[in-house]
């Protein structure tokens, strides 16, 4: 290509003239040395030439090259131009709705809606077809033997085994309660010995079920057949055997007597615990004696704390009492197994026991909360009537209103 650019542009003088026909006659040393001196200019004017066809063509083809860039630069420039132009400021929008702003007493008597829970209506939806499944199961199902749990409730045997399960369980806890006081004193206090043997014995009543521990008082014959008392490693005074002392009943209100005191133990140290150590440091401030400290400073604000947990404990013992059974004390159960395995009426038998556990234990359950509402005077958590709180705690039959401070 550079050839044929160079062949259009190449000047007149630099092309060669035609040949002419040759002069027979030998050419002088002169005129051989001129014609060697215009070869050599011909040559030259010839690469001069063909360098300026190259440039030439470098040109046109930048020449080429530029001219889309200069026509994107033309399209470009209204773009940037528009960019560049100022914005025009949007026009502000009335102000009737700031004048309009609501007032704070507005907002306070405004009425809270509801966050939507989905989850909490489908759930309660199954519950509550789980529950009509079972009050009509309860109904319809004939072999509850209604008829017959009616005639058996208030049978001569079933109110004296409910006599004797009251009675152990409150004799059980009374003895418990107060062995469990100085259990708990002991491991409060700075004697070594005293705290790890209280120690040990809640520990060892803590890891033994309670009915092995029945268990064990009621054979305590085939271990210490005769009992004596008198001076450790010294004489005797008195002896009697094991076989007639440890009855049945007998064995029960020792068994269940120890767990409860081991139990309460652990509550009531806890709930001394509870107490902030600046309510003593205080009370010894102001120069109180240590048993006034206990009893107007500590006892006062540890008993919030262990009314619930023996509350708690009430209920299982009168339920615990149940395993007297095993070892034939007619208690409540134990006399209405003696009546079906009599007659055969297994399951109206076992729901009249359950009915009258139920019912002692939702009469203890009333009497904890009165308790509770006695020792939590001055605080937030004494609440309302035992109204409110059965509406609370039973939205579906009526609700109170919420008061200040409740969670939502």
């Amino acid at each position: 290509m550079t050839s044929d650019v160079s062949d259009r542009i190449t000047p007149p003088s630099a092309v060669p003239d035609a040949p002419s026909a040759p002069d027979p006659r030998p050419a002088p040393p002169a005129d051989a040395a001129a014609a060697t001196a215009t070869a050599t200019t011909t040559a030259t004017a010839t690469a001069s030439a063909t360098t300026t066809a190259t440039a030439t063509a470098t040109e046109s083809a930048t020449a080429t090259a530029v001219e889309p860039v200069i026509a994107t630069a033309a399209v470009t420039a209204p773009i940037a131009a528009t960019a560049a132009a100022p914005t025009a400021a949007p026009i502000a929008a009335p102000t009737v709705a700031n004048a309009a702003a609501p007032t704070d007493e507005q907002l306070l008597a405004a009425r809270l809606v509801p966050l939507r829970r989905p989850g909490q209506w489908l759930s309660a939806a199954v519950l509550l077809v789980l529950a009509a499944m079972l009050v009509n199961t309860l109904i319809t199902n004939h072999r509850f033997e209604w008829p017959e749990v009616r005639s058996y409730f208030f049978e001569s045997s079933i109110v004296r085994g409910l006599e004797l399960t009251v009675w152990l369980t409150g004799a059980v806890l009374a003895t418990g309660y107060v062995f469990g006081v100085g259990l708990a004193a002991a491991r409060l206090s700075r004697n070594p010995i005293l705290k790890s043997l209280s120690f040990g014995f809640v520990w060892l009543i803590r890891s033994v079920p309670v009915l092995v521990q029945l268990l064990f008082w009621y054979e305590l014959a085939s271990l210490y057949p005769r009992l004596s008392l008198g001076i450790p490693f010294g004489p005797e005074f008195a002896s009697f055997k094991t076989a007639h002392l440890f009855s049945g009943l007998l064995a029960a209100y020792v068994a269940l007597s120890l767990e409860v005191a081991a139990l309460s133990a652990e509550i009531i140290r806890g709930g001394i615990l509870a107490v902030p150590a600046g309510q003593v440091e205080a009370a010894q401030a102001l120069g109180l004696r240590q048993r006034r400290i206990f009893r107007r400073v500590v006892l006062p604000q540890a008993m919030p704390a262990i009314v619930p947990a023996s509350g708690n404990l009430l209920l299982g013992m009168l339920k615990a009492t149940s395993v007297v059974s095993v070892i034939a004390v007619q208690d409540l159960l134990y006399s209405a197994q003696l009546i079906y395995n009599e007659n055969f009426q297994i399951i109206p038998l076992l729901l009249v026991a359950t009915i009258w556990y139920i019912i002692l234990t939702t009469l203890l359950s009333i009497g904890q909360y009165f308790v509770e509402r006695r020792y939590a005077r001055g605080s937030n958590r004494r609440g309302g009537g035992f109204g409110d709180l059965f509406r609370n705690n039973l939205p579906l039959f009526g609700r109170t209103a919420r008061t200040a401070g409740s969670p939502s």
